[in-house]
């Protein structure tokens, strides 16, 4: 395979991991990931004091509830995010709640795999700009994620300053605090933005959901890419039972669900709504 081993890891052990994390999880691993997939797993097996993968994966096997399995998943699933990444979608947000009319109910908006947190809190800030011309305006925003790690990370908002360098100044000064002393070069979204986003771990293979209720808009974007196709066609009729009938399903630049789900039609880029 290519790999300068310290640890014994076989063709078989990647035979393995594809097969579990897709049986947990439902991420289908080909085989350019195999690199990665060693070099991620191997510091949980350094950490256990394991001699090679296939000690870890049998002690996976062993326990269907152990809790080394979150850190399996945790290790092997990818969080690329930034603030405001592919923007369209967040003019395209605005846009879509300047629209929405009280209607008994908060506007709703589900961030499904919301990863460090970049995505959820770009919403937030969008909806706080939004609610100062729409008066009043109680809004949601659910943020969900398979990886504990990343769930960690969103709640407590801190980022490196470079991580936000694109926002205007004026952004900056109104939703973020500088960190000092041995917190400088970081910045932390303010208590209200935190406050405003409700995180939950949630696997979006599972065959049933929470009971989440309908959303007006979901954001779903460079999710589908790491699954297999009938695993992407089941989280879209989940996904569709959970959209109000206005509402917009938001997509990755690279995800077309049009041969996947008759249950959407593209109403612009990369955004979907209810057939």
């Amino acid at each position: 395979m290519g790999l300068e081993l310290d640890i014994k890891f076989t063709p078989e052990d990647f035979r393995r991991i594809r097969g579990m994390v897709y049986r947990r999880v439902g991420i289908a691993l080909n085989d350019s990931k195999t690199h990665m997939a060693y070099a991620r797993l191997a510091k949980r097996v350094r950490s256990l004091g394991l001699k090679s993968f296939a000690e870890y994966l049998d002690r996976l096997d062993q326990d269907a509830l152990s809790e080394e399995w979150q850190n399996f998943v945790n290790a092997l699933t990818t969080n690329l995010t930034s603030f405001f990444r592919e923007p369209h979608h967040f003019s395209m947000l605005r846009a879509h709640a300047e629209r929405w009319r009280k209607r008994g109910r908060p506007y709703r908006v589900w961030s499904s795999a919301s990863s460090t947190g970049e995505e959820p809190y770009s919403i937030a800030m969008t909806m706080a700009e939004l609610a100062e011309s729409l008066r009043p305006f109680p809004c949601e925003l659910l943020a969900s994620d398979i990886d504990t790690h990343v769930l960690q990370q969103a709640m407590h908002g801190v980022y490196l300053r470079e991580r936000v360098s694109q926002l205007p100044e004026p952004q900056l000064r109104r939703f973020f605090d500088k960190g000092v002393g041995a917190n400088d070069g970081k910045v932390r979204l303010k208590k209200r933005l935190r406050e405003a986003v409700t995180f939950f771990q949630m696997n979006l293979v599972a065959e049933e959901w929470p009971p989440l209720g309908e959303f007006d808009v979901i954001f779903c974007r460079n999710v589908l890419i790491y699954f297999d196709k009938p695993t992407q066609a089941a989280i879209l009729n989940h996904m569709a039972r959970h959209l109000a009938p206005d509402g917009l399903l938001l997509l990755g630049h690279s995800e077309n669900i049009l041969h996947l789900s008759d249950a959407f039609l593209p109403c612009g880029k990369t955004s979907y709504r209810l057939a």
